[in-house]
């Protein structure tokens, strides 16, 4: 809750900032824009200072709103990580939905299905709560995030770009609404998830190979990498483009002053040891929220902990909800609203100094349908991660195509490197198996790449970051910190084609998923 001694309160700042209102009028309560790519990873944004990736939209909300510099999904997959959202609490809080394409489980409320109850026009454009199926309450289809709206189409500049007008939706959006009732809109673009059409960044986009400063060090430093990280940057700037206009919209109708826009993505590039995976590439994304009529000091940089898991008492928040009274009693994030009300930047609240990952399920491909459970925690200078099932691959198994990292021109450059002197260790850090424990020392070390938990001048520290992990896990009532992590292994799939890959592929049967290339697949692997 917002301290009173020190801090305005959201209905102070309202009733502040529209003066136009008498004493009797209740000040109206902000609309939100909350905008989400599909895998994009921090810090590729033009404010968090990377050249090659042009987004002015991005870059105009972090200029005049707030820009966080340690934003993290708790789980780095599209269904899982949008549970936590919706939800305000960790998948490993979310029975089926900590599973990628899960059944979403009744009991659980959607905040957005609370603002929807509380007055609020909802709906979408684009990829909501997907994939998966979210169930059906009293015979109707549960729309977790508010009403669809997908009908108007336009031409993309590639092949691989959804025909979604993301922004000509929002607008049929804004005209369906009835007066000037508050409006919560899920802009869930589709970009920059794969595929992509290769060399679109440079033929296109006007890129050059040469943009790019750095090639992660866990990836080979080739042409071919290069194009592809131009490629997920080219679609990066389609996600901002359609945001710039309907950032544009707002202005022409007069709404843009008491909008909250909020920027984001759900999980990590789609790229080897980024989606679905541990480690920042993974977790770590980028954030940028903007209120002109609420927000005090614009342009500050805030280096707190958020985690996905407080967006949801943060809207209810600023929405004046009670989360007991709409039925989200329990949920494990706080509200970060008092962010918005201060003047100080940096680390304002000396507790958010922490966050806690992990995964189950993710994609097919592994043998009875099993997962590769791991749980982590994040400070300001190490990533401890524990993985529960080291006899398992983490990316998927190599028979059936490492399906948990999408099929692209980087993925096959590492996949090859196993082949090739002095290379291996780019497919190791990828798609190797991993010891139980992993320490990085991330300010110096953002690619993961010196596994400190095996030295043992570290063994004290790890041991405390495993300790404050587990505790916090229990209090959480993860299955896993009480041996029934099996639970999550045993949940079936949404899709019924994912039942059994590994072994209908074993068996004989034609399967190769449209995600990966055909030649991700190593059935005679050795």
């Amino acid at each position: 809750m917002i301290n009173p001694k020190n801090l305005l309160s959201p209905l102070l700042v309202c009733a502040c900032l529209f003066g136009c209102e008498t004493e009797s009028d209740p000040p109206k309560k902000p609309n939100i824009l909350f905008a989400i790519s599909d895998d994009a990873s921090f810090p590729h944004k033009g404010a968090y200072g990377t050249t090659w990736v042009n987004t002015p939209a991005f870059d105009r909300v972090a200029q005049e709103g707030l820009l966080f510099m340690k934003a993290f999904t708790p789980n780095a997959k599209c269904s899982p990580s949008r549970s936590t959202i919706l939800t305000g609490r960790n998948s490993w809080q979310l029975e089926e939905a900590a599973n990628h394409v899960p059944f979403f489980p009744e009991k659980f409320k959607s905040f957005m299905e609370i603002l929807t109850d509380a007055g609020y026009h909802t709906g979408f454009t684009g990829k909501g709560w997907a994939p998966g199926n979210p169930g059906e309450i009293d015979g109707k289809r549960r729309e977790l995030t508010g009403k669809a709206y997908s009908k108007r189409t336009t031409t993309p500049p590639t092949s691989s770009i959804n025909k979604n007008d993301y922004a000509a939706n929002f607008e049929d959006f804004l005209a369906a609404r009835e007066g000037d009732e508050p409006f919560y809109f899920w802009y869930g673009c589709t970009e920059p998830h794969r595929a992509y059409e290769f060399q679109s960044g440079v033929k296109k986009g006007g890129k050059r190979i040469t943009d790019i400063e750095r090639v992660p060090a866990f990836w080979p430093d080739v042409d071919s990498v290069r194009h592809d990280m131009l490629d997920y940057a080219f679609e990066i700037e389609y996600f901002d483009q359609h945001l710039e206009r309907m950032i544009e919209i707002l202005e022409e109708r007069g709404e843009l002053e008491n909008t909250i826009i909020v920027i984001t993505s759900d999980n990590g590039m789609p790229f080897p040891k980024a989606k679905g995976n541990a480690y920042l590439y993974s977790h770590h994304l980028p954030l940028a929220i903007m209120w002109p009529a609420g927000i005090k000091n614009p342009g500050r940089v805030i280096d707190d902990y958020i985690s996905f898991i407080d967006f949801a008492p943060t809207f209810l928040e600023l929405a004046e909800i009670d989360p007991d009274d709409a039925g989200m009693p329990t949920m494990e994030g706080k509200s970060f609203a008092d962010l918005f009300y201060t003047e100080e930047e940096g680390r304002v609240d000396a507790n958010r100094n922490v966050v806690l990952i992990g995964q189950e399920r993710h994609d097919v491909g592994r043998p009875n349908d099993v997962g590769y459970p791991i749980r982590g925690i994040i400070s300001d200078d190490y990533i401890y991660l524990h993985n529960f099932e080291t006899e398992r691959w983490p990316a998927g198994n190599p028979q059936t195509g490492y399906l948990n990292t999408d099929g692209s021109p980087t993925k096959t450059v590492v996949l090859n490197s196993r082949r090739e002197d002095g290379m291996r260790h780019f497919w190791e850090g990828s798609f190797g198996k991993r010891p139980q424990e992993e320490l990085y020392l991330v300010k110096e070390d953002r690619d993961c790449m010196q596994n400190l938990a095996l030295h043992a001048e570290h063994q004290e520290r790890k041991d405390n970051l495993k300790r404050l992990l587990f505790e916090e896990l229990e209090k959480q009532g993860d299955p896993r910190m009480f041996g029934k992590g099996h639970v999550f292994d045993e949940y079936p799939y949404a899709d019924s084609n994912s039942v059994n890959f590994f072994e209908r592929y074993m068996e004989g049967e034609e399967l190769t998923p449209g995600w990966v290339n055909a030649t991700d697949f190593e059935p005679d692997f050795k």
